[in-house]
């Protein structure tokens, strides 16, 4: 029998993979260019959700701004109000009343909890594994309930204000915190011995888009992803705000535990890492929490000096900056904002060339983006 050494001639093909598809967590279309089941380009196309959030944002006042910053990541809504607070607060000099930085402190990491259970949760889903998700969804009704204790809301939760927070932990607050916590960090092992070291699992994310440490950098890779590539920087630690300092915790980085240092598989286990550090943070500023204000005396319509402020915090999907300028009106003269899910698109193209279709759908739930960041 003769084999041929020549190779068969194929023809490439042109698939779209959404912007309505499952597994883009969003209206994310990629344009995927296949040789057979192999992916030789994937283009992301976005603005299919485009809402204009920046200039709206030159066109109210500071305060007048801050429930739309609850839709530029309704998965971490606590996380961007605050973050435009510290913005607004650096560029207006407002000094703000250390219990109420501790309460922020408290609802921005039980949301970071909250929406790495989402990232959890849908990325098994996408991997075929179904059980997880309702596992995910359980816990996180969970921080809701807390969440809606302390502002009123399930989704897009608005609790910041400039100078402060809206009011006060009602009443068992604080001690329902404290029981969820209790109920919730045995829950990590459970998932860890459910999921994570599944041998189906793992050999799905294992040595799957590894992006190197200089790589990350060079693309300007924030958060989880740049974490996942064994970078340890971490803005809560690198460029402490509010009163991180104060608190014992670890900044988690991917190892390569299962794979290659940068992979699929470490930027998932960063999120599970996190939440325990989360968990740490949360206990520690529950048990310091000053009495006192938890407002300052700002009025509602105030003209921070002319000047122009860059400030950036840490959320759930990566670095969020706001970047002001003022003109000395009521409202500001430019606003821009830089989010972890954009800039994390950047590398897709490339990290995703030579991958099998079936493999974007990992890479994306590693990346775990979300649209409104993206488009804005």
């Amino acid at each position: 029998m003769t084999i041929r050494t020549d190779a068969l001639p194929t023809q490439e093909m042109t698939i779209n993979m959404g912007p309505q598809h499952p597994s883009t967590h969003g209206v994310l279309r990629v344009i995927l260019t296949t040789d057979g089941e192999v992916v030789t380009r994937a283009v992301p196309d976005m603005g299919y959700l485009h809402r204009g959030l920046e200039k709206i944002g030159e066109r109210v006042t500071y305060a007048q701004y801050m429930p739309f910053t609850d839709r530029l990541d309704y998965l971490a809504a606590m996380n961007c109000n605050c973050a435009w607070a510290w913005a607004v607060e650096k560029l207006a000099k407002i000094e703000v009343p250390e219990r109420a930085e501790y309460l922020r402190v408290i609802v921005c990491e039980l949301n970071r909890i909250s929406s790495h259970l989402i990232a959890f949760g849908s990325y098994t889903a996408d991997m075929g594994a179904f059980t997880p998700f309702l596992y995910a969804i359980r816990e996180r009704e969970r921080v809701n309930d807390l969440f809606e204790m302390i502002c009123g809301n399930r989704l897009t939760y608005n609790y910041a204000r400039v100078g402060g927070v809206s009011g006060d932990a009602p009443p068992g607050f604080l001690e329902k915190t404290k029981e969820f916590l209790d109920y919730f960090e045995p829950k990590l092992d459970e998932y860890n011995n459910l999921i994570s070291y599944n041998k189906i699992f793992v050999h799905r994310l294992a040595n799957v888009a590894v992006i190197p440490a200089e790589e990350a950098v060079a693309y300007g890779l924030t958060g989880p992803n740049l974490r996942g590539s064994g970078v340890p920087f971490d803005l809560r630690k690198d460029e402490p705000y509010s009163v991180y300092p104060k608190f014992d915790f670890k900044v988690c980085v991917g190892t390569g535990e299962r794979g290659t240092p940068g992979d699929c598989f470490d930027r998932y286990m960063v999120r599970i890492n996190e939440m325990r550090e989360s968990i740490k943070i949360v206990r520690q500023a529950v048990a310091q929490i000053p009495d006192g204000p938890v407002l300052a005396k700002v009025p509602r319509l105030f003209k921070p000096p002319v000047g122009e402020v860059y400030f950036r915090s840490e959320c759930p999907r990566g670095e969020t900056g706001i970047y002001l300028i003022s003109d000395g009106s009521v409202n500001p003269f430019r606003l821009k904002i830089r989010t972890g899910s954009f800039v994390t698109m950047n590398i897709f193209e490339k990290v995703t060339r030579g991958l099998m279709i079936a493999d974007v759908v990992a890479v994306i739930g590693s990346f775990d983006i979300i649209l409104p960041e993206i488009d804005r």
